[in-house]
Order: structure tokens, then C-alpha cells, then sequence
């Protein structure tokens, strides 16, 4: 399957109560069919993934799609430091994307995650006074507590590579956090609202009010779905939200040091999307 190499899109920044934000709008092509919020990743994987949500971008808006893709506070060329954002923070960013959208072309928004983009996707979703049309949700974080601990293993990594100590460990840099102290991990520094924001969100918890289409990727395929989004997946349709999930085989673009593609995640994208419209 062949997908846009280039489309125009619209880039700007918007004045919010906590600070300008950067946006950047594909405009559907042709007859509206929808819209979606795109809500990136954390720290560097941000940076990592722009090439495949600039892709799938183009290719949802080809397909009638609006698509806002926006940085959070700190985040991009948004206005703030990572180190002064918070999780409520970055939720009041994307409940003031999908308004934007919502406005522009007068149509109930869905929301697109990456990562924990994804999860706080879900969280929007489940806070939300109107639940949002859908959730695309790409390789999801179901669990904020766990990341947030490989994000501090990441800090131990780079002392010991230094030759230093590794800080006692995730539990003491978590003590420093929980003192009220900033942590400083691979060149982003982490404080601790938005570590205790990410230490509570737990997909398994929330129940988002709306379909969600839960694309996978494995590094092999014929791999099983990974037991902790098993759960979560049943435990969302326990609930009664409608939610189909997806695998595909690609590589993990978003913690990959080089550019990389995933043509299949592209592919089931379209494909869901197109079939739950039929």
C-alpha cells in the first residue's frame, strides 16, 4: 500500500490559559468522515515516532480524516519546559485540542495515542464531559506505575555507564520525587507532579466510553498478544466498551536510535478505521 509522501498541513500556535501551543492540522480530503487528536509520547520517543505520526497523518487526512497533531506543554515547540509540566496540565492540552477541532469542522473528535500518548488518551476519554468518538490507540502504556519505573532505570543506566553509582536504585530516586525534588534523565528533567500523574494512570482502571481500536506491534510475528494487554482489553470489554484489537509485525519505532517505518501499523490503521465506518 502507497501512502502520501507529502501533504500540506496547516502549522500554528494557539494561545491556551497555560501557555502557547504548537499544532500542526492535516484538513480532511473530500467529504469529512471524522477527526482525530493526536497525543505523542513521552521524553524522547516523541522525537522518535514524529516521522510515523507525520505518516499516518497524512495518510487518515487522504482518507477524509482531520488530524491535529499538537505538543504538549514542554514539549516541541511548545511554549515551557518539560521539567514545568504536569499530567493535569497535559490533559487540559488535549481537551483544548479536540475543542479546536471540534469547532473547525463540527464534528465530535476522536482521540489517536502513541505510547503514553495512548494513555492519556484513555484517561481524556474517561474524564471527559462527552466521551470522545473513538480511541486509536497505538502500542498502548496500560500501566504509568511500570513506565515510569523503566523511565528511572534509564537514570541508573547512564551513572553507571559513568562509572558512579546507580542512586540506590528506582525506590530511592522515588523517594526524591516524592520529597519534592526534580530528577534530572536523559536530558529531560522529570518533577515530581507529573511523575506521581503517570505513577497513577492504570488503563486497567479507567473505562473509556467509546470504541477503541487497539493496534499492536510485535517484532515477530505470530507472537501472542502480551498477557497485561490481554487484561486490560478484557477488562475494558467487561465494562462494555466495544474494543477490537490488532497485530501487526514491525519494528518498535519509537524507542529505535535511527528513523524507522512501520508500513503495517500504517495499513491496519486505514483498514480498522475503514471497517468500523462500513
Amino acid at each position: 500500500m502507497n501512502f502520501p509522501a507529502h501533504a500540506s498541513a496547516d502549522a500554528f500556535f494557539l494561545d491556551t490559559p497555560d501557555g502557547p501551543r504548537f499544532y500542526l492540522y492535516h484538513a480532511p480530503r473530500g467529504a469529512c468522515r471524522g477527526a482525530l487528536v493526536y497525543v505523542h509520547p513521552f521524553a524522547e520517543e516523541m522525537n522518535r515516532s514524529r516521522r510515523m505520526a507525520a505518516l499516518g497523518a497524512r495518510a487518515l487526512a487522504a482518507q477524509g480524516i482531520g488530524v491535529l497533531l499538537l505538543d504538549l506543554h514542554g514539549c516541541g515547540d511548545s511554549a515551557g519546559d518539560f521539567g514545568d509540566a504536569s499530567w493535569d496540565g497535559w490533559l487540559r492540552d488535549i481537551a483544548q485540542a479536540r475543542a479546536w477541532i471540534e469547532d473547525k469542522l463540527a464534528c465530535n473528535a476522536g482521540l489517536w495515542g502513541l505510547r503514553v500518548g495512548a494513555l492519556l488518551a484513555v484517561l481524556h476519554a474517561q474524564k471527559a464531559s462527552r466521551a470522545p468518538e473513538r480511541l486509536l490507540l497505538w502500542q498502548p502504556v496500560t500501566n504509568g506505575s511500570g513506565y515510569l519505573n523503566g523511565f528511572l532505570r534509564l537514570r541508573l543506566a547512564g551513572e553507571l555507564l559513568a562509572g558512579g553509582s546507580d542512586s540506590g536504585g528506582t525506590e530511592a530516586l522515588r523517594e526524591t520525587l516524592a520529597a519534592g525534588e526534580s530528577i534530572e534523565i536523559a536530558g529531560y528533567t522529570l518533577n515530581p507532579q507529573l511523575a506521581a500523574g503517570l505513577d497513577a494512570a492504570d488503563a486497567r482502571a479507567l473505562g473509556p466510553r467509546c470504541p477503541i481500536h487497539w493496534v499492536e506491534v510485535m517484532a515477530a510475528a505470530g507472537r501472542p498478544l502480551p498477557p497485561a494487554a490481554v487484561r486490560v482489553a478484557d477488562t475494558w470489554r467487561l465494562q462494555g466498551s466495544r474494543v477490537d484489537v490488532h497485530q501487526v509485525t514491525g519494528p518498535q519505532f519509537w524507542g529505535a536510535p535511527e528513523t524507522v517505518d512501520c508500513p503495517a501499523l500504517l495499513a491496519a490503521t486505514l483498514a480498522c478505521l475503514e471497517h468500523s465506518d462500513a
